[in-house]
């Protein structure tokens, strides 16, 4: 019996397949923070004095993922609020040139610049993570994690998402996503 095992997986192995044990790891990303679907807690909204409609501290939540592709150079990180502004959608962070041995961002951190990204343009002119801040029915606020083929040093500083999006197009690896709900208690 381990006989014929061992032969039908190096048949298996000839024609491309691997047994499980050595797949690929699956592209997952993870929160501490808050559920995928689930509600987003309300220090990581943004600050009172941005808008009438944000209550919290603009905290970013932890995240976390594992099995980047294999070949990715780096990463790109956004949050999009597609209800934002009457449904056209609001960009509230981006960030790129993540190296791919990173697994974490921990609470907090991606509120503020740091060497482990470069900050991208959001809707409100900023570089670093800007919280939700939706009156009335909960908005979807989705993050997103991007494998790429760029260099982490390739993009320039202060790309808009719409740029960040159109040099992508070619360079995405693989992509996966939670999504946090938020509306003003």
């Amino acid at each position: 019996m381990i006989r014929k095992t061992t032969a039908a997986l190096l048949a298996l192995a000839t024609l491309g397949f691997a047994p499980a044990s050595q797949a690929a790891e699956p592209f997952l990303m993870k929160s501490s923070t808050f559920t995928d679907g689930g509600k987003l807690p309300v220090k990581m909204s943004g600050l009172p004095s941005r808008s009438p409609n944000c209550a919290g501290e603009n905290i970013s939540p932890q995240l976390s993922w594992s099995g980047v592709p294999e070949g990715t150079k780096s990463l790109a990180l956004t949050m999009i609020d597609p209800e934002g502004r009457g449904g056209t959608g609001v960009h509230h962070f981006l960030a790129y040139g993540i190296s791919p041995t990173l697994t974490s961002f921990a609470e907090g951190e991606l509120s503020k610049a740091s060497d482990k990204f470069v900050g991208g343009k959001s809707a409100m002119n900023v570089g670093t993570y800007e919280g939700p801040c939706a009156a009335g029915v909960p908005h979807h606020y989705m993050f997103t994690l991007i494998a790429t083929d760029f260099d982490p040093k390739e993009l320039p500083p202060g790309l808009t998402m719409f740029e960040l999006w159109a040099k992508l197009q070619g360079h995405a690896k693989g992509a996966v996503g939670m999504v946090g709900l938020y509306a003003k208690p």
